[in-house]
């Protein structure tokens, strides 16, 4: 059985209710809130399958002793339950984010729009926030340019990733 992004069988995560919310959404530090997993509703999507496949399948009586077996039920459906991130331009992502609050104060839609860049003092945080980004598999617009030709980009590498599996 083949499991999406989203882990919808047979849907990306396009096609995900979370993800129509943040499809178009890029925060002020370049990260595509499309392409997050928590955006676009794939964590929650997950647990809540995991949850159901472990209880399923009775793997608390066939499983490797020594796990909480509840706990970690509990733990998956307080995941699950978990509203998906709006975005950080409605509202989510980082709780007093320094890049937002920076971008917002100089009236910015992106952190690539900004004269100040070479010195900015949000420059390591911006760094640490989009290479962490990157590594999971995030989307990032670095530079200044076509917010549309980037989304379109953007929304074809997730049909490409679901089709690859």
């Amino acid at each position: 059985m083949h499991y999406t992004e989203t882990g919808t069988k047979g849907k990306d995560a396009s096609s995900a209710p979370a993800f129509e919310n943040v499809k178009d959404q890029i925060g002020y530090c370049g990260l595509w809130c499309g392409s997050c997993a928590v955006g676009n509703g794939t964590i929650g999507e997950l647990a809540g399958r995991l949850e159901k496949l472990t209880k399923d399948y009775g793997i608390e009586e066939w499983g490797p002793e020594g796990i909480d077996y509840m706990g970690l039920h509990k733990s998956l459906a307080s995941i699950h339950t978990l509203p998906p991130c709006p975005g950080c331009l409605k509202g989510g992502g980082r709780t007093n984010c320094e890049i937002r609050a920076c971008a917002t104060d100089k009236h910015l839609g992106e952190c690539a729009e900004c004269k100040d860049s070479e010195t900015c003092k949000n420059l390591e945080i911006l760094h640490h926030m989009c290479s962490g980004a990157l590594g999971v598999g995030m989307m990032v617009k670095e530079k200044k340019g076509n917010r549309s030709e980037f989304l379109k980009k953007g929304k074809a590498e997730l049909k490409r990733r679901h089709r690859e599996g």
